[in-house]
């Protein structure tokens, strides 16, 4: 497979084993939805920060669950250009900050001692990627096939979900009632894994079909 675009004709992007025809179709709308927001944006002349802000973040109504972070937990907090905020959709969960763990150490929070710095240092401590692979793990193991997670590789205090397509297997009722999940109660172990670091996690849209498992 060869990603190319008309305006790049140098560069070269092979794959072999993703992305899918889900990322695929995904990654064809992002491209096509931003040429008409910038065409947008440029014959209209906007120029306020709502303009930067469109154009960096990827509007949440993509999504069908929304994992908000906590922000003071985030590697590189000050970083965050353009905060998360959801407005719409319900919410599932309202986690509060865990104290174990500190990502970053701030300049108020000057260490007395080597022995202090050996127990509140941590080196190359990223809590994003540990949760997601924590995430990634609990979706394959207690919940296969039913997530989808995006998220920004360079980091943010937002994490996507989509639900996966099923075949459309048929099944016995009583198999189907007995493995039925509500999509609620799964968002709710998924929040689990992320306690003290989740800061809330909000359900869009629900699956078109029950959630079988």
């Amino acid at each position: 497979m060869f990603l190319a675009t008309t305006y790049d004709k140098v560069s070269e992007a092979w794959t072999k084993l993703s992305p899918n025809k889900l990322v695929l179709k995904r990654i064809a709308s992002y491209a096509q939805s931003s040429a008409d927001l910038l065409t947008n944006l440029i014959l209209h002349g906007h120029s306020d920060s709502y303009t930067w802000e469109c154009l960096v973040r990827t509007p949440l109504n993509n999504y069908d669950a929304i994992v908000l972070l906590h922000r003071d937990k985030l590697c590189y907090p000050q970083r965050l250009l353009f905060p998360t905020g959801v407005d719409h959709g319900k919410q599932v969960i309202q986690g509060k900050t865990s104290k174990e763990f500190y990502p970053y150490m701030a300049f108020g929070n000057a260490l007395k001692s080597l022995e202090e710095a050996k127990t509140k240092l941590m080196v190359d401590f990223d809590p994003t990627n540990y949760f997601l692979e924590d995430l990634k793990a609990s979706i394959t193991e207690e919940f296969p096939d039913t997530f989808k997670v995006w998220y920004d590789s360079l980091g943010g205090d937002a994490i996507g979900l989509t639900w996966e397509r099923k075949g459309t297997k048929k099944r016995s009722r009583d198999d189907a009632e007995e493995t039925r999940r509500d999509p609620v109660d799964i968002l709710k172990g998924l929040a689990e894994v992320g306690k003290g670091f989740v800061k809330s996690i909000y359900l869009l849209k629900a699956p078109k079909t029950p959630v079988v498992i």
